[in-house]
């Protein structure tokens, strides 16, 4: 037993060892209070004020593009999109039926986009839907309280103001995908997020870099539901807390005329094609169009699967870009080429004559003119004029083909013509040493014979074409294809502009080579005989060349087939390529039809449509001076066949003949 004394030793002992521990355990209290409250207080602070904001983007508007004439064609509106916030979801199966009602989806939807987007962080908003009705938008915020984790973001969407016309030119925009990411941030060194927009196609992609601006954000305050409650602004409240405004792209203004571009587009209305117009002095694009065609601001707004498979299962391809994505034979266009080669070979020159009577036979095989009858004697600019095939046959079999491929690539054929739009084909010009190499088989001089009349391997698009033509009105002159004038920052102020690129100069060996090639064009065009007299137009005294292009070849008894009986994907193309006015060449350009049959009837009534336009809008005195020498040109050509052979009246435009250029 222990004592009194002992006992209040013990007791005291305990107390002084309790006494420590609740003074060490206040000392922890306090210190760790000190911690959170004096040390690290503003942090904290600053966390507490964060957990109730949101940050959202606010997108930054793209840059508007004009024409050329300052006409704005590409412009920004608002969209809105239906989006959730998995951190803030609450009672989800009762939300999700609530938004599933509001937006007409079935609630399998929503949960589909949900798990396709369950590996991001919970806190980054999913869309659910885009694009949403103004009326789903007003559901959505006067029932905010009832959709914790359901908001609305504002997005600023591409508008097309002339949809269809000239979208392969403008291209679109869409959100870049998961597989392009890395991609696109190792090029362009720009931290790309799954939700933000890019140029794919067009003027869009190739200044995507100008076009782009740079997204801004602010913070909006919101409960415990995430539900928004209003927007603050944050500038005192904690460092790294200030809203930034969004910095808008740079605009940019063409060189193509929305004018043009209109008369173009209507002007291919029922038809499956191309046309593309140049400036011949300076390369400048003055309108460029393909049809079928597409509506690019489906693209942005968010594609309906219904739309997308329209695109992508329609056999006409309307994705396509007619001018620079595809390549074909360019017919008796290049006879042109052919006529410029041999003149500035010594082969022929303006008197040479060659008797055409339908036909002629070289080696074992009979090559045959469109023309059945044949053309009887024919020069140089008569050959062009009728588009004489037996004419430029014999004139190529004077030559090797190298000589012919020569010529061609001068004129910009067989390459990249460099214009700055993406996936341009480069076309074929074929030599010896290609068909060496490609076939492993020596070249056939009967082979010649094809390339000389545009067929066989030659292949060709619409803008190598327009160039070359612009180069036979200009001298000889190729430069380089353009479609942007000018870029201005949101300033107004001039950041670049383009300026014309001369890539060579042809040096003709005869002076007079032009000289007949360009009159054997105007009078296809402008004499009774020409094979696209009906489709000269008034007032722009148009120069050009009609051609066909066979889709597959046709066996001797089948070759003077009329075109219109075969079936359509057999049928002929039609080519028109020209310039104008001939005497004081402004501008040239270049058609195709596909399955069009006649160069005459369906490709030229579409450059006669563009180059009115043209001069009626930019050169109206020179066009109504055109007029009067129309009327002279046409009176003097008929005067001189009616005092020669009495021909047939030629006020109305006679139906296409067989086998019609």
């Amino acid at each position: 037993m222990f004592g009194e004394e002992e006992l209040v030793k013990i007791h005291k002992d305990r107390a002084t060892l309790l006494s420590y521990i609740i003074t060490a355990a206040f000392g922890l209290v306090l210190s760790r209070l000190w911690y959170l409250q004096v040390y690290k207080g503003e942090t904290l602070h600053n966390y507490s004020i964060q957990n109730r904001l949101r940050k959202e983007v606010v997108w930054a508007p793209r840059g508007l593009i004009y024409s050329r004439d300052d006409q704005l064609i590409v412009d920004n509106i608002p969209r809105f999109d239906a989006i959730l916030t998995p951190q803030f979801l609450m009672e989800k199966e009762e939300t999700l039926q609530k938004l599933s009602k509001i937006l007409s989806l079935d609630i399998s939807v929503i949960n589909t986009v949900l798990k396709k987007n369950s590996n991001q962080a919970k806190y980054r908003p999913i869309i659910i839907k885009k694009n949403i009705s103004f009326n789903e938008l007003a559901q959505i915020e006067t029932q905010n309280a009832d959709l914790p984790g359901i908001s609305v973001d504002t997005f600023i969407s591409r508008e097309y103001r002339d949809k269809e016309i000239g979208a392969h030119l403008l291209g679109y925009i869409s959100e870049v995908s998961q597989t392009q990411l890395p991609k696109l941030r190792e090029r362009d060194k720009v931290d790309y997020r799954l939700g933000d927009f890019i140029g794919q196609f067009g003027i869009e992609e190739q200044l995507d870099n100008y076009l782009r601006g740079e997204n801004g954000h602010e913070f909006v305050e919101v409960d415990a539901r995430g539900r928004r409650k209003r927007y603050i602004n944050t500038d005192n409240l904690f460092k790294g807390a200030e809203a930034e405004k969004p910095l808008s792209g740079m605009n940019v203004k063409l060189t193509i005329d929305r004018d043009m571009q209109v008369a173009a587009f209507n002007a291919l209305e029922g038809k499956v094609g191309g046309v593309i117009a140049l400036d011949i002095d300076s390369g400048e694009v003055l309108t460029m169009v393909s049809r079928p065609s597409f509506d690019p601001s489906q693209f942005s707004r968010g594609l309906t699967p219904e739309y997308w498979r329209s695109l992508v299962t329609n056999k006409e391809h309307p994705l396509r870009d007619r001018n620079i994505q595809e390549h074909f034979s360019p017919g008796s266009t290049f006879k042109a080429l052919t006529g410029i080669a041999a003149f500035e070979e010594g082969e022929i020159d303006e008197n040479t004559e060659v008797f055409c009577t339908g036909k002629w036979h070289f080696g074992r095989r009979a090559y045959h003119c469109w023309k059945k009858e044949g053309h009887g004697a024919t020069n140089l600019v008569k050959a062009i004029r009728e588009s004489c095939n037996v004419y430029f046959q014999k004139a190529a079999n004077r030559m090797p083909i190298d000589a012919l491929a020569k010529y061609a690539k001068a004129f910009g054929l067989g390459a990249r013509t460099g214009i700055s739009l993406p996936r341009e084909v480069a076309g074929l010009i074929p030599t010896s040493e290609w068909k060496k190499k490609r076939l492993g088989q020596e070249w056939q001089p009967g082979e010649t014979l094809s390339c000389a009349i545009g067929q066989s391997y030659v292949l060709a698009s619409t803008i190598q074409l327009a160039t070359a033509y612009a180069a036979i009105a200009n001298g000889g002159k190729i430069y380089r294809p353009f479609v942007v004038k000018d870029v201005f920052d949101t300033s107004g102020e001039l950041v670049k502009t383009y300026t014309p690129e001369l890539l060579s100069q042809i040096q003709m060996k005869n002076p007079k080579t032009l000289k007949f090639i360009r009159e054997g064009l105007f009078q296809v065009v402008n004499n009774p005989k020409g094979t696209a007299w009906y489709r000269r137009g008034q007032g722009i005294l148009m120069a050009g060349k009609t051609g066909t292009s066979q889709v597959r070849g046709a066996s001797a008894d089948k070759v003077h087939q009329k075109c219109e009986l075969m079936e359509y994907e057999y049928r002929h193309h039609a080519l028109f390529v020209g310039f104008a006015p001939a005497d004081n060449p402004k501008i040239a350009t270049a058609v195709i039809v596909e399955h069009g049959c006649h160069g005459s009837s369906a490709a030229a009534p579409v450059a006669e449509a563009v180059i009115t336009k043209y001069m009626q809008k930019y050169h109206p005195d020179l066009y109504l001076q055109n007029l009067e020498k129309d009327k002279t040109i046409k009176d003097g050509w008929i005067k001189s066949l009616r005092a020669n052979a009495a021909p047939k009246p030629v006020a109305a435009p006679a139906p296409a003949a067989q086998g019609e250029e």
